[in-house]
């Protein structure tokens, strides 16, 4: 199994917070943000690195900015 990169995890625990914390399903989420429910899987367990642009629709279907999502997110 390759080594996961730290900041890749961390931007998934986040994804996983917020989703969880708005009671949304992994499918319900990728269904709000446009994106396919493995996509969304890949993301929180940190192995996809996910362009700016799906990383503000995300933030978008979850209802906060792109910013609140990355927060704690550090290189």
């Amino acid at each position: 199994m390759p080594k996961r990169d730290g900041i890749l995890v961390a931007l998934g625990l986040s994804v996983r917070r917020q989703r969880e914390a708005r009671k949304l399903t992994q499918e319900k989420l990728a269904e709000l943000a446009g994106l396919d429910p493995t996509y969304i899987s890949g993301i929180e367990r940190g192995l996809r690195n996910p362009g700016i642009k799906n990383v503000a629709r995300l933030a978008k279907a979850l209802g906060i900015t792109t910013a609140e999502l990355c927060r704690g997110v550090d290189a």
